[in-house]
């Protein structure tokens, strides 16, 4: 048997949905969507949406409420407690079925799919394309605004497996038993083009490999599942789990979301990605 006839998987997982169905369930009285918008972004991505979201929206603020303060790397993954206590705050409950998106189209919604993911709730689904599909299909958007909402009862469980930390992936580079993946761009993978952090070396752990996260997208939406499948196959994935990383952790679950929709092996996020790593002075050189 090939190395990936048994990993790829045609189906596709229900954790992307489009403009159009999303139009379809906004009556669903447990339908929570989240704009994960960020003004700033560490990379070329801008968007020219910005002050305004879908009707309804709440803000998930991933920088700021969502992140472990006062850490030295940004995008930290919160504690347990914080992030039940923040998603409490903005109404979510145990019921709740959860959307999210963002004003670019696919970028930081992944982080907080993944988020919630590894926090115990399966009830949550990325906006394919985001906030710009939703505008090109002509469906109603409306300002941001700040809202108060009746308190939720969600409940946070963080699962192990779905993180790895620095000491692992230190000790992962000798025994190899899971594979890393970097979502970086080619040239901040091999080094030759400059990290968007000021003093920040570029290059990768060694044993890694890349997968741009842009490789997995078209027109600021996901590769369908054949054209998804047809990549993971033509990279040296075993049979054996991933992990993702990046610059900070978000654009690795961009990747670990695609990868999902194909591909059963576990999955994990490097959360300090490669700028704990740099900054650690652990690189090849």
């Amino acid at each position: 048997m090939k190395k990936n006839d048994a990993l790829v998987n045609t189906h596709m997982s229900e954790s992307i949905i489009s403009v159009t169905l999303l139009k379809n369930q906004l009556k669903d009285p447990n339908l929570v969507i989240l704009d994960a918008s960020q003004k700033i972004v560490q990379s070329e991505e801008a968007s020219i949406y910005q002050n305004s979201g879908l009707t309804g929206a709440r803000y998930f603020d991933l920088k700021n409420a969502f992140s472990y303060p006062n850490r030295k790397y940004s995008n930290t993954f919160p504690s347990a407690e914080r992030f039940q206590k923040e998603c409490r705050n903005l109404g979510i409950n145990q019921s709740s079925r959860i959307v999210v998106y963002d004003n670019i189209g696919v970028y930081t919604s992944p982080r907080v799919w993944w988020m919630f993911k590894a926090m115990g709730h399966d009830q949550v689904q990325v906006l394919d394309g985001g906030l710009p599909a939703w505008i090109q299909a002509g469906f109603e958007i409306e300002a941001q605004r700040d809202n108060h909402y009746a308190m939720g009862d969600f409940i946070a469980k963080i699962q192990p497996s779905s993180l790895k930390g620095l000491q692992f992936i230190s000790s992962n580079i000798s025994n190899q038993n899971e594979l890393l993946i970097d979502a970086r761009s080619i040239g901040r993978f091999e080094g030759t083009a400059p990290e968007p952090r000021e003093g920040l070396p570029s290059g990768h752990i060694p044993g890694s490999i890349n997968i741009p996260f842009k490789s997995v997208l078209e027109n600021d939406k996901f590769k369908s599942k054949e054209a998804l499948a047809e990549l993971f196959k033509n990279t040296p994935i075993a049979n054996q789990p991933l992990i993702f990383s990046c610059g900070s952790g978000v654009t690795a679950c961009i990747v670990l979301l695609a990868a999902d929709q194909v591909l059963d092996n576990p999955k994990s996020v490097y959360d300090g990605s490669w700028t704990e790593w740099a900054s650690e002075l652990r690189t090849e050189n």
